[in-house]
């Protein structure tokens, strides 16, 4: 899943969990498929070498290459998203760093601190919000419905006890 638990080797009392979109394509990975998806394509293009029609095809070819490329770095973007939720004791934040580079913050008292689960009604199935104080806010919204399901039991383990043993 594209969330991990930390807690603090100083203060154990501390926890924290770090949320990211999923990424399918990894940045490493995007060279062999830009590459292969590049060669499949061109294929057809060598029977027409030496050929009038391949400079009519040729422009074609450059646009759905350079088309390819704008859509993978426009998703990788988008992706460039972080969530950090942060407990201690006594107080509860949650950090959201955003694609173009704003923060966005949230802070309650752990005490009043409660994860709320709306399985129909919100914008999404299984819609996750923190609540504390006076403001709600949403977590974990480019989760998938499952994700987000076993994040709830987890975060409200957390916000009770710390965070879930993990191995």
């Amino acid at each position: 899943m594209p969330y991990e638990w930390t807690s603090s080797h100083t203060a154990p009392e501390t926890w924290e969990l770090s949320l990211w979109p999923y990424r399918s394509l990894l940045r490493k990975d995007f060279v062999l498929f830009f590459g292969a998806t590049a060669l499949i394509v061109a294929l057809p293009l060598v029977a027409l070498l030496g050929s009038v029609a391949l400079w009519g095809i040729l422009p074609f070819f450059g646009l759905m290459l350079w088309g390819l490329w704008v859509a993978i770095n426009t998703s990788y973007k988008r992706g460039e998203v972080l969530e950090v939720l942060r407990g201690t004791a006594e107080q509860v934040d949650l950090k959201r760093h955003n694609t173009d580079g704003s923060v966005q913050h949230w802070t309650a008292n752990s005490y009043w601190a409660s994860v709320h689960l709306h399985q129909t009604g919100g914008p999404v199935e299984n819609y996750l919000t923190l609540r504390g104080g006076d403001r709600e806010v949403e977590i974990g919204a480019f989760l998938d419905v499952d994700e987000r399901l076993a994040l709830y039991d987890e975060i409200k383990q957390a916000l009770l006890s710390g965070p879930p043993k993990m191995g």
